[in-house]
């Protein structure tokens, strides 16, 4: 008997007729260790199921850590000039105060560690605010709202989204599941803070206005050429970008297709007198109705002959009243070209780095209405590089050159 009162299972060599020769005296055999049978394989569902959860957590992740830096930047700008004169280096420590000293040192142990270990590759890291994590944040925030009261007044909305986001933030840092409900939610709640996060008027690309830019397309756009939405058809892309969001404000307007219907029937002429009248310069492509080209689109799509021409005709008839009715009918010209169509677009402010073009290539019996939409961002990034390095222009650049090449063989219309 053991000193428990548990007898020890006999080992090799020791009980049930084995040899005692092998085991030393005054040692005691154990059984040697029972195959247990785990399967450590994963199945194609196993893989599935992990799979889904690294993508939602890095989803999740991304928009925490564009949270998590924007409010450290607030943080310091409001707080360092306060505490940085008296205190100097030490300020976060003096602004965390009595209620803060624990988590505080606690930052100042892991940033001594880092500095140990080499961990701090950016000398900008290397502050006590670097290591505050997005709840101590929002303390320091909220201990000291009358210092950002002038320029942030929805306190509660701000404290509210920040606790929205722990349950995110708590299952990210430990790798736990998330689901889409919570997933939304905190993106939801990360792009409403960015937005509370921002001092009004602060700069922003124009067509962020038009569609605001997801926090996966600023960081991983370079891997797909501008374009930053994809639409099975244009329904589906008017839901998510209206036309009124998509030309209300442009100070340019390109557009070459066959009839350009998401102009022409989608956006009034009175707000086309409106947007021209503003100052904006409106360049028309329509494919020539009595081209031959009209004709063989006609028979591709199953329409009665004419039937195309016509409707071509009223759009076009229809911009031309609008033209008429400007004080500056030079600036809305109207052209049409004879040459295969190939793809309609439609270029806002494509002349300037934050424009945005809507593309539909056309497709053998399939309706414009009905073919998949790109949606491509110009200027949101320098350039694309490509895998050997070399520097190349995105897709928004191509089909704005690709349109001022059908514009210079074009002819205008009286």
């Amino acid at each position: 008997m053991g000193s428990g009162g548990l007898e020890l299972p006999p080992g090799e060599g020791n009980g049930g007729g084995g040899e005692a020769a092998d085991v030393p005296s005054g040692a005691v055999s154990l059984a040697r260790p029972m195959e247990i049978g785990a399967d450590l394989d994963w199945g194609a569902d196993a893989w599935t199921e992990v799979r889904t959860r690294a993508q939602r957590a890095g989803r999740a992740y991304i928009w925490l850590n564009l949270v998590e830096q924007r409010l450290r930047a607030v943080v310091a700008a409001v707080l360092r000039p306060i505490y940085e004169p008296v205190h100097g280096d030490e300020w976060v420590i003096a602004a965390a105060g009595p209620a803060g000293q624990e988590w505080v040192q606690r930052a100042v142990a892991v940033r001594e560690v880092s500095r140990r270990k080499g961990y701090l590759l950016d000398p900008a890291d290397d502050t006590v605010l670097s290591f505050l994590t997005l709840p101590q944040l929002r303390e320091l925030m909220v201990q000291h709202w009358p210092c950002f009261e002038p320029y942030f007044v929805e306190r509660r909305e701000v404290e509210l989204a920040l606790d929205e986001l722990e349950v995110a933030r708590s299952a990210v840092a430990r790798n736990r599941a998330l689901s889409e409900t919570v997933l939304a939610q905190a993106e939801r709640m990360s792009s409403r803070l960015l937005e509370l996060l921002s001092t009004p008027g602060s700069a922003a690309a124009p067509s962020a206005h038009r569609l605001p830019a997801d926090a996966l397309e600023e960081l991983v756009g370079d891997r797909f050429g501008d374009v930053v939405g994809v639409h099975s058809d244009r329904v589906r892309l008017q839901r998510q970008l209206p036309a009124e969001d998509l030309f209300g404000g442009a100070r340019r307007l390109d557009a070459v297709g066959i009839g350009l219907n998401l102009l022409v029937q989608n956006y009034s002429g009175r707000r086309l007198v409106r947007l021209a009248e503003s100052g904006c310069r409106v360049r028309l492509l329509f494919l020539n109705p009595a081209s031959t080209a009209v004709r063989r689109r006609e028979r591709e799509l199953g329409l009665k002959k004419g039937e195309m021409s016509r409707s071509v005709e009223m759009n076009i008839l229809h911009m031309r009243r609008v033209r008429a009715r400007l004080r500056d009918p030079a600036a809305f010209e109207i052209n049409v070209f004879d040459e295969t169509p190939r793809f309609t677009a439609y270029l806002v402010d494509g002349d300037s780095a934050g424009g945005l073009a809507v593309v539909q290539t056309y497709l053998r019996r399939v309706r414009g209405m009905e073919a998949p939409v790109f949606v491509l961002r110009g200027g949101s990034r320098d350039l694309v590089q490509d895998g050997r390095g070399d520097e190349e222009h995105g897709l928004f650049d191509t089909y704005r050159e690709e349109f001022e090449s059908v514009w210079t063989d074009s002819r205008p219309v009286s």
